[in-house]
């Protein structure tokens, strides 16, 4: 079996294995699960984001992490 069959049959990934696969920061993916723009299912303290939900999150990509600018 290949990684690119294991990857494709899993059902929940961890923000961390994410971050690796996306090259977005685990910082900003936990910010975006903070501002309710990416979907996470919690087990105990263990955070699964689902195949479907990042399939979603990627395809309507996202606004970024807004920075207040000081005048």
């Amino acid at each position: 079996m290949t990684q690119e069959t294991v990857t494709q049959n899993k059902l929940a990934y961890s923000v961390e294995e994410i971050s690796e696969q996306t090259s977005l920061s685990k910082a900003f993916l936990r910010l975006e699960i903070k501002r309710g723009k990416l979907k996470v299912k919690r087990f105990g303290r263990r955070v699964l984001i689902r195949d479907e939900d990042l399939r979603e999150y990627i395809s309507n990509g996202s606004d970024g992490a807004q920075m207040e600018l000081k005048s």
